[in-house]
């Protein structure tokens, strides 16, 4: 048997896995985000080591454990773990949806070398501009970092005793060669960090480690299981559904929004915001778009309207075209297509008419026009997507998954019901860093339908989408 771990903003998900990756059992734990201030977005480490602990007991409960082989991990990318010479946590982690850092990314990302060496722009959520910013506001904090470790790095450290990172998520640090998969010597130094404060570097699907004795024995596991290296979130969700190889594709209606596709050659395009990474199985890469509100927005939405998220999708009915309103997702700034982490979120053009209905309706149109901008930036670097296939908490509204298939003019399919994401992708590298098995593993789900564009009103969806866009561009100075 195999267990991956994901550890998501929002909560710790654990799946076991068979031989032949039947699930055999799942459990989750909440994480809490902290906002100090505005634009912040931290956590506390040891939650992650506590929610851990939960799922891991939650499995044991349901299947004996005794039979494991290894472990995978899949997390959120680019949080700021920083330990101390003595491995201990120094400050709460800063997050991926953290953008204090606007400035000093900023600023690394004037340095011609940071692009030309990681194929992306430096975004404010991206780990290296965070420690610039610890630098500049929090210097005896700095001065003590003897590591840096991204979240699920943190995660293994305290599994196995290893401090390891692997391709894909380093590659969201702005500190990693992607196309030579090392970390650079030249961008560290242009943050004042060096080589020695830095993990070392597996593939994915390589041994990271071993699980501690203690650990095997509090959760029933046999001593000697090994701890793969991994993936970020994305790159293990990608593992999870067969998104591979070239022209496969998932879009991700997660806390954020994803529109990721394979690639089996390094071929960046910084200007465009995309984000070119190296991909959690070797000599494989992956571009994609980020947004940093999808069902995160449609959450907040709920909040205000004091009814549950899926009431809201769930009482939409047929399709319809876009309306007057407009929503801007924006609530914690943008990456793709806009790199602004100043801009915020808006609701425009609203009425008398204008009830919570047609406000959540907008709000899934807002980010299927986010989506679509992520289409279009992938898509103008050349990336080809012949199959596309939705994941995420958000793929179970039919109406909002009809929306995004609509504006693509693409359709997508679902996956028959379980967990294709980090978590499922995790316990499938775990099993190829225990038997040795390749990319031929990670096939693709049955599906268990496919949404289909509703061409009726594909120029509706696209001509809200031009207006969507002038939006922002209006609203860009006023924020």
């Amino acid at each position: 048997m195999y267990i991956g771990l994901d550890l998501g903003t929002s909560g710790l998900k654990g799946v076991l896995i068979d031989v032949d990756q039947a699930i055999l059992a799942e459990a989750s734990a909440p994480l809490e985000v902290m906002r100090p201030q505005s634009g912040w977005s931290e956590q506390a480490p040891a939650a992650w080591l506590d929610a851990a602990d939960a799922v891991m007991r939650a499995l044991g409960a349901q299947v004996s454990l005794a039979g494991v082989k290894a472990i995978g991990l899949s997390g959120q990318m680019h949080g700021a773990t920083l330990l101390d010479d003595a491995d201990q946590v120094l400050r709460p982690c800063i997050l991926w949806n953290d953008t204090r850092s606007a400035v000093e990314a900023a600023a690394l990302d004037a340095d011609p070398k940071f692009r030309a060496l990681t194929g992306n722009i430096v975004f404010a959520g991206f780990t290296a501009p965070k420690l610039a910013w610890v630098a500049a506001h929090e210097p005896a904090i700095f001065a003590r970092v003897a590591r840096v470790l991204l979240p699920k790095d943190y995660l293994r450290l305290w599994l196995t005793g290893e401090a390891v990172a692997e391709m894909s998520d380093a590659a969201g640090t702005s500190w990693l060669d992607v196309a030579k998969r090392d970390w650079s010597d030249d961008l560290l130094a242009a943050t004042n960090l060096s080589r020695a404060q830095m993990p070392r570097l597996v593939e994915g699907s390589e041994v990271s480690g071993q699980l501690r004795d203690a650990l095997a024995s509090r959760w029933g596991l046999p001593r000697g299981v090994v701890v793969a290296g991994g993936g970020g979130d994305n790159a293990a969700s990608a593992v999870g559904v067969g998104v591979v190889k070239a022209g496969d594709a998932f879009v991700s209606l997660g806390t954020s929004g994803v529109l990721f596709a394979a690639s089996d050659a390094y071929n960046p395009d910084a200007a465009s915001a995309v984000h070119t990474f190296c991909h959690a199985l070797p000599d494989t890469w992956h571009q994609m778009g980020v947004i940093l509100a999808a069902a995160d927005a449609l959450n907040w939405f709920a909040k205000l309207a004091d009814k549950p998220a899926a009431t809201l999708t769930g009482d939409l009915g047929a399709l319809q075209a876009p309306g007057k309103p407009l929503f801007l997702p924006y609530l914690g700034g943008e990456r793709t297509p806009h790199n602004d982490a100043a801009i915020r979120g808006a609701f425009l053009h609203l009425d008398h008419a204008t009830d919570t209905a047609a406000m959540a309706r907008t709000v899934l149109e807002g980010v299927t026009h986010a989506i679509r901008d992520c289409h279009d930036a992938l898509t103008s670097t050349g990336t080809k997507i012949n199959r596309l296939i939705a994941v995420g908490g958000g793929s179970r509204s039919d109406y909002w998954v009809q929306a995004i298939a609509t504006s693509l003019d693409l359709p997508i399919a679902l996956p028959v019901a379980g967990d294709f994401g980090g978590a499922f992708g995790a316990a499938r590298l775990g099993l190829m860093a225990a038997t040795g098995a390749g990319a031929d593993v990670a096939s693709a789900p049955k599906i268990a339908r496919t949404i289909d564009p509703d061409t009726k009103l594909t120029a509706a969806f696209a001509q809200a989408h031009a207006r969507y866009r002038a939006s922002y561009k209006a609203l860009k100075g006023l924020s």
